[in-house]
């Protein structure tokens, strides 16, 4: 199989199997015309790579883990622990996100009775400009 159909079966963008050749998480052989060309090994490991991709692992987590199994060690403690980084990392975007959108309900709420501004050379939005910052 090409990158274009291991991309369709997986329903990846070609330029995502690329992507992971590059990164060498995919090592496809090359055939006589140079073409890239994908096995059963790599449509397994593609397959390992979207299943980690889904659940939060970084590809740096995905090589590391890839590396533990070829050589010889279980790589199944190591993606305990990195699951917990994962969910802690998730948590906190979390949070941040939970932040914003509070900031932006109060803000939405406070631009409602406020009036429009023209372009003065003074200002660029002055609903932008007179939001208070915290260093």
């Amino acid at each position: 199989m090409k990158a274009g159909q291991i991309a369709k079966v997986f329903e990846v963008n070609v330029n995502t199997v690329r992507h992971y050749v590059r990164m060498e998480l995919l090592r496809p052989r090359k055939d006589e015309s140079g073409y890239h060309q994908f096995g059963d090994e790599e449509c397994r490991r593609l397959r390992f790579i979207l299943s980690a991709r889904e659940l939060g692992f970084t590809l740096d987590d995905v090589a590391q883990l890839l590396s533990a199994s070829e050589d010889g060690t279980s790589p199944c403690p190591q993606a305990r622990d990195l699951i917990e980084q994962r969910l802690n990392d998730a948590r906190a975007k979390l949070a941040s996100l939970q932040s914003l959108v509070k900031r932006m309900e109060v803000t939405t709420q406070q631009w409602r009775s406020l009036p429009d501004c023209q372009p003065c050379g003074e200002h660029i939005c002055h609903l932008i400009e007179g939001v208070h910052h915290e260093a």
